[in-house]
């Protein structure tokens, strides 16, 4: 049955919110945007968009949540090594969502903070997914590893999710030649 009256209209100015806030985020950075260019674009006050949340945090942990499901649609619809490194390069052409994504990371390590719940969601599915990948291509015989699947996605992870602190740090870093590199370790078909 469809939603009707004020919750689906709740619902949908949310919705606008957040793809708002996702679009300046990306545009102009996490630190350089106010809440209040996101609430005018809305047409809303910074308390009426803050009706919507429950919280500052709250909201952009609802836009990481976004950001996330829109790239796992994307990675889903090309399934090939490349599209590893093309959200990499979606994430060089967005500073800004980069910089929201570590501050986030960091933050969300305090089990209270609003974020926390979503990294906790987003490792372990995240984690599998890049196993199911690693085997796959083991079984296709296009990878050979001796670190079981499951640990090597943590260490994929890791290098992805490092090589954007990094790049935040100094932009001349290179974040696809590390998904590169070991990628070229892990292919017995390349050369080394």
């Amino acid at each position: 049955m469809a939603k009707r009256g004020p919750y689906e209209k709740g619902e949908a100015k949310r919705t606008e919110i957040l793809h708002a806030a996702l679009d300046i985020f990306a545009a102009e950075g996490y630190r350089g945007t106010s809440l209040r260019k996101v609430a005018a674009r809305c047409n809303l006050s910074l308390p009426g968009l803050m009706h919507y949340f429950e919280s500052k945090e709250d909201l952009l942990t609802q836009v990481l949540r976004m950001r996330d499901e829109t790239a796992r649609q994307r990675q889903d619809e090309r399934s090939s090594p490349e599209s590893y490194r093309e959200i990499i390069r979606e994430g060089a052409k967005t500073p800004g969502l980069v910089e929201l994504f570590v501050s986030m990371a960091a933050a969300a390590s305090d089990p209270g903070h609003p974020a926390h719940a979503h990294f906790s969601e987003r490792y372990p599915v995240l984690r599998e997914r890049v196993a199911d990948y690693v085997r796959n291509r083991m079984e296709e015989g296009r990878m050979t590893t001796v670190i079981p699947p499951e640990r090597l996605a943590v260490l994929l992870l890791a290098v992805a999710d490092g090589i954007q602190l990094q790049w935040l740090i100094d932009r001349s870093t290179d974040m696809e030649q590390p998904i590169d590199d070991i990628m070229r370790l892990l292919d017995p078909g390349r050369d080394a």
